[in-house]
C-alpha cells in the first residue's frame, strides 16, 4: 500500500525522454509555466504544444495544476506569442521579418512563404482556422501584422482560435489523468513521434538550405557568364 500511495504522489514518475522532461518541468513550473511554454512554442517552437498542452491537463487532473489557469495561461502565452510577431511584421514588414527570423534553427524562409500565402488566399478567417494547422499556426501571425489587420480582429480570432486548440489538448489529457498507465504508454508514443518529427525537420532544413545555395551558386555563375 505505502509503494502505491508513494508511486502516486509523484505524478511524472514514469514519463521519460523529452516527455518526461517537459512534465517535470510543468509540474515545477506550474500554471505560468504552461503560458512561458506556449509563448516560446509560438515564436520558435522548442516543443510543441501537442506535447506540453496533453501533459498540463494530465498534471491538472493529478491535482498539481489549476485546470482553469492551465487554460487562461496557455492561451495567453500563445496570444502574445502571436502579439510579437504581429509586431514584426507590422514594425519591420514581411520581407524584413522573414529574413530576420529565417535565419533562426529549425525555421526555414518557405515555412513563412507558406503561412504567407495561407493569409493572401484566405484573409482574417487564417488567423482563427491557423491555430488549428502545425506549421501555420506559428508564423500566420506575421504576415497579418505586415498586411496592418486591425489589431482588435486579429486578437479576437487569435483567442478564438488558440483557445479552441489548447482547451481541446488540454481537455485531452485531463480526460486521460485516470488511466495512468495510458499516461505512460503515451508518452513513450510521444517521445518516438517528437524525435521523429525534430529528425524530419532538421533534414528538410538542410535540403533545402543546400538547394537555395546551390541555386545561388547557379544564378552568380550564369550572371558572371552573361556579364
Amino acid at each position: 500500500m505505502w509503494t502505491i500511495m508513494a508511486g502516486a504522489a509523484s505524478p511524472t514518475e514514469g514519463l521519460t525522454g523529452i516527455v518526461g522532461f517537459a512534465a517535470r518541468a510543468i509540474d515545477t513550473l506550474g500554471e505560468w509555466g504552461v503560458g512561458g511554454f506556449t509563448l516560446a512554442e509560438t515564436v520558435v517552437p522548442p516543443i510543441p504544444s501537442e506535447v506540453i498542452l496533453p501533459l498540463a491537463g494530465y498534471l491538472a487532473k493529478q491535482g498539481s495544476l489549476n485546470l482553469f489557469l492551465v487554460f487562461a495561461t496557455s492561451t495567453l502565452g500563445a496570444y502574445l506569442g502571436a502579439l510579437l510577431l504581429y509586431w514584426l511584421g507590422a514594425r519591420l514588414g514581411l520581407e524584413r521579418s522573414v529574413r530576420w527570423l529565417s535565419k533562426l534553427p529549425l525555421v526555414d524562409r518557405e515555412d513563412f512563404e507558406h503561412a504567407a500565402g495561407w493569409f493572401r488566399r484566405h484573409g482574417k478567417s487564417s488567423i482563427f482556422f491557423g491555430r488549428l494547422l502545425p506549421g501555420v499556426r506559428s508564423l500566420i501571425s506575421l504576415p497579418a501584422g505586415a498586411a496592418a489587420m486591425p489589431l482588435a480582429t486579429f486578437t479576437l480570432f487569435t483567442l478564438a482560435g488558440s483557445g479552441l486548440w489548447n482547451g481541446a489538448l488540454v481537455g485531452l489529457g485531463y480526460l486521460l489523468g485516470t488511466q495512468y498507465q495510458l499516461i505512460e504508454q503515451y508518452s513513450r508514443f510521444l517521445n518516438y513521434a517528437v524525435y521523429a518529427a525534430l529528425a524530419v525537420a532538421l533534414v528538410l532544413l538542410i535540403i533545402r538550405r543546400t538547394r537555395r545555395a546551390k541555386a545561388k551558386r547557379t544564378e552568380t555563375e550564369r550572371a558572371g557568364s552573361n556579364s
